[in-house]
């Protein structure tokens, strides 16, 4: 309902709040504000539906009966005739910072376009609440979903099926699934970046990483870190990893605990840019110098990481069309169509956080320029 608080049509409603309910046998009908304007029942439902379509002084006149009347259309009973709510469900893992705001409010403006209305969840990363989340938004008539990444239980996707909702999976990209997803390929996006680490000269590389156990965005970026090593001849086993959950403090508190040890790393990888902004902290605090004493580098390019301290480096994410496209798919297969999963390209932006190892030269520094 929050749509009908911005609408101007709408606007002199928020006087009635405070009203009290009527019974259900005098809840006013759109017959009984058409006798209240003295108009017809069908004027009314242009006034309600398509207001550029009648005159400013009808619309007036119609208005104020709704208001007087306290009158609320059925949308109930319209999804009901139409088959359809025209709500989309969106379930993300968490609210509490910037990873997933971008691609879901490019999500939610490609949707408005399309006459539909978005419904968010935050699951905390925990797969019962997401399951318990899923059920809710389909049984309160979502008419599709987006979730984020592959990993749940295979009832999951029986339920939705079953049900026949449309379901598009986001943050990720693997042809090998027969699920259809709008995203990119965590392992591939995390090695280029890997690959980039291993040719500045460090050898001594650790991870600072999302809990891995139920997050396959967090388990696949480890292992492209792990795939460039073993490419370049290291032993994989040999990165160290702190799982953490998402957050600044977090992120210091990981870094912290990396550098305590006998061996220190000279590069260390962050799963997201949340988790190496408190890395970055962390290292201020501890008057190492980036990055000369040790380079830190991010996932994802949200705002964060081109305004830190020192400028991050970091794995550009394009989630504004990430966004739009989950859109366009799922109202394509709301509409019978057959889409197809589409799988975007991300890009490195080098920036101030990553440099040589330390006692090799410094390398040629390359910006990677990227569309946002």
């Amino acid at each position: 309902m929050n749509e009908l608080k911005t609408d101007p049509r709408w606007q002199r409603s928020d006087m009635m709040e405070d009203r009290p309910k009527p019974p259900a046998s005098q809840v006013p009908t759109l017959a009984d504000v058409a006798v209240a304007a003295g108009v017809s029942t069908a004027t009314v439902s242009r006034c309600l539906n398509s207001p550029d379509r009648v005159t400013k002084k009808t619309l007036q006149i119609v208005m104020e009966a709704v208001d007087r009347l306290g009158y609320s259309p059925n949308y109930s009973a319209r999804a009901l005739a139409a088959g359809r709510t025209n709500t989309i469900g969106a379930i993300i893992p968490t609210m509490e910072n910037a990873i997933f705001a971008r691609g879901i409010q490019a999500f939610q403006e490609e949707l408005q376009q399309n006459g539909c209305t978005l419904l968010v969840a935050s699951s905390s990363y925990r797969p019962d609440l997401e399951e318990e989340q899923i059920r809710t938004l389909t049984v309160r008539g979502a008419d599709a979903l987006l979730l984020i990444g592959y990993q749940r239980d295979e009832r999951v996707y029986e339920f939705l099926k079953k049900r026949k909702i449309p379901a598009v999976m986001t943050w990720v990209a693997d042809p090998e699934k027969d699920l259809l997803s709008v995203g990119f390929d965590n392992k591939q996006a995390m090695r280029a970046l890997a690959d980039m680490v291993l040719e500045h000269g460090h050898r001594s590389i650790a991870c600072i990483s999302a809990e891995t156990g139920a997050n396959d965005r967090a388990r696949d970026r480890v292992h492209g870190i792990r795939q460039a090593m073993e490419a370049a001849g290291l032993d994989p086993a040999d990165l160290k990893v702190e799982e953490t959950q998402y957050s600044i403090e977090n992120g210091d508190s990981a870094f912290r605990k990396l550098m305590s040890g006998p061996r220190r790393p000279t590069a260390v990888m962050c799963g997201n840019d949340v988790l190496a902004v408190g890395a970055l902290r962390a290292a201020a605090a501890m008057n190492l110098r980036i990055p000369e004493d040790v380079s830190i580098t991010g996932f994802d390019d949200i705002e964060l990481a081109s305004v830190a301290p020192v400028p991050l480096t970091t794995v550009h994410v394009p989630h504004r069309r990430m966004g739009q496209c989950a859109a366009q798919t799922l109202m394509s297969a709301l509409e019978g169509g057959n889409p197809e999963s589409i799988a975007l390209p991300t890009t490195i932006c080098l920036r101030e956080t990553l440099g040589a190892a330390p006692g090799l030269a410094k390398p040629d520094r390359t910006e990677h320029r990227v569309e946002k």
